[in-house]
This record gives structure tokens, C-alpha cells and sequence, in this order.
């Protein structure tokens, strides 16, 4: 796995986010509590931009239909909302992060894949 630099720490306060692309990859960076945390920008539903969402604590939502991932882990933890109904969601691609000292690095993959 490479890391790659994608920020400094004094770019992002707590409950902050950021969208960052690395190596064709639109990556959402977000600071919580102090901790940094990726996962890929891209709603599992539609594609909304989650950077054009909303973070509480550690969740994130889409700001198309409301689906709701862990910021630590990409889990999905709601469904979008259509109309009455939910429709599940796959979990959001998790990417490792380091800080070392003021810099935040993200792991990327050597080969792609398809989580």
C-alpha cells in the first residue's frame, strides 16, 4: 500500500470535511474529534457527493437521500430514503490514514479494487 499526503491537520478542525481525489480517486477526509478519517466520496446509492453532506460525530449523510455511513469504518448504518421507502446501501470504500506530525496521508491500494 502507498500512502499519499492529502492535507495538512491545520486544514480541517474538528467536524470538518474535505473531498480530496488521489490517483483518480474521489476520497472524502474528515476530522473527528481530532482523529482523521477516509472513505470514498461517492453515496453507495446514486453517487451523491457525501463532502456536500452533513457530519455529526462520526456520521456522515448524503445530502441526496439521507444514507448514512460510519466516517471510521464506511459501514453503512441507513438506507436512502426514496419517496416512503428505504433502500439499502453497500458500505462506502475505507481507506487507511496516517498523521505524521502536521501531514495526513491516505493509503491507497497498489491494484484497485472493488469493494
Amino acid at each position: 500500500m502507498e500512502f499519499v499526503r492529502i492535507a495538512d491537520t491545520s486544514e480541517l478542525v474538528p467536524g470538518q470535511m474535505k473531498c480530496v481525489q488521489v490517483e483518480g480517486q474521489d476520497i472524502l477526509l474528515a476530522n473527528v474529534g481530532g482523529d482523521y478519517y477516509a472513505i470514498g466520496n461517492r453515496c453507495t446509492h446514486l453517487g451523491g457527493l457525501l463532502c456536500e453532506g452533513s457530519l455529526a460525530s462520526a456520521v456522515v449523510a448524503c445530502p441526496r437521500h439521507g444514507a448514512r455511513f460510519d466516517i471510521r469504518t464506511g459501514q453503512a448504518l441507513s438506507g436512502a430514503k426514496v419517496l416512503i421507502f428505504e433502500e439499502a446501501v453497500k458500505n462506502a470504500v475505507h481507506f487507511q490514514v496516517l498523521v505524521d506530525g502536521a501531514q495526513v496521508f491516505v493509503g491507497v491500494p497498489e491494484e484497485s479494487s472493488n469493494e
